[in-house]
């Protein structure tokens, strides 16, 4: 019998990186972004954050121990996973809808395709789109102070990206910090506040090379552009960089938006993808009934990705089609 070995085009290059080392570069550039929510929301933000990550980290554990896998949370992507979806949450979420959170995006999302690599989207997001479809007015409730660490009721108020949101928009300079004018803060998720923070942890894994710029700034630069149509929010109209300093675009485009797995290889590919995920949040906040799309849109996107590498896929100069069968 004839055994033929497919064998992709030069060239081949091996790198010392392993799978954990770029996790923990990740984790890495996320730690601002948990400071910067711990400064805002006090120490109920560390704890939801430490309750998604041990969550994620004991699902993939459990999972793995009683499918008789080998154990992967030394790679560090369950903690990676269980960031990611602490910081789409609002520091009011009730533990126990975060711990079911984590068993959708651990053991749903991520384990049943096969695990790391195999899931075709994004974990993280497929937990919350999931707590948002069960718990949406948990998923809604937004704090504008400092929470106690047993404190499931704050202060709330909408977001600036919600039509409910009757208070004076902040300033540039302190939508990117991830305040209001009064020196409160920014409602939103854990993640999503700090703008200054995320960026921060983009320029590390850009230097780092873990990510490139190309899906980040086509989601970005498509978001601001949009921003000038009319939409169900006139305060916000005209305004690009408070469009992309408030609600979940840099947390989306730096953080969720690249995750390997669930993004084209390709560099054609990575900008349509990312002007994608900017058009689809755009439509949404523009006249969807949510506040929010990054969600959405990036979920949306990601199912896309194989098409995208298959259509931008780089001709193989010298390559032969294989013949077909008689």
């Amino acid at each position: 019998m004839e055994n033929r070995l497919t064998v992709s085009s030069s060239p081949h290059i091996r790198g010392r990186e392993t799978v954990s080392d770029t996790m923990l570069d990740v984790i890495l550039a996320l730690m601002p972004a948990a400071f910067a929510s711990v400064f805002f929301f006090g120490q109920r933000a560390l704890a939801v954050i430490l309750v998604s990550v041990a969550s994620c980290v004991g699902f993939e554990a459990l999972y793995e121990l009683i499918a008789k896998k080998k154990l992967t949370i030394k790679d560090y992507s369950a903690v990676v996973t269980g960031m990611l979806l602490a910081y789409t949450l609002p520091v009011t979420i009730p533990y126990p809808m975060i711990i079911i959170g984590a068993f959708v995006a651990i053991v749903i999302a991520k384990q049943l395709f096969g695990g790391l690599g195999q899931n075709f989207m994004n974990p993280a997001l497929i937990g919350r789109a999931f707590l948002m479809a069960a718990f949406l007015p948990k998923m809604t409730t937004w704090a504008t102070g400092r929470v106690g660490i047993f404190e499931a009721d704050a202060v709330t108020s909408a977001t600036p990206l919600s039509t409910e949101f009757n208070g004076e928009m902040p300033t540039v300079l302190n939508a990117f910090l991830g305040r209001m004018n009064d020196g409160g803060a920014l409602g939103g998720c854990l993640g999503e506040t700090c703008a200054a923070a995320l960026i921060l942890g983009g320029v590390y894994l850009l230097i780092r090379r873990v990510i490139n710029l190309r899906i980040p700034l086509a989601y970005i630069a498509t978001v601001a552009l949009m921003s000038y149509i009319p939409g169900k929010n006139p305060a916000l109209q005209g305004h690009p960089l408070l469009a992309v300093c408030t609600g979940g675009v840099m947390l989306g485009a730096i953080f969720m938006a690249t995750d390997y797995a669930t993004s084209p290889t390709t560099r054609w590919g990575q900008l349509i993808y990312g002007v994608g995920c900017g058009v689809i949040t755009s439509v949404i906040r523009l006249y969807g009934g949510y506040p929010e799309g990054v969600t959405y849109a990036i979920l949306l996107m990601n199912v896309l990705t194989p098409l995208l590498d298959r259509w931008t896929r780089p001709r193989v100069f010298g390559a032969v089609k294989e013949a077909k069968a008689k």
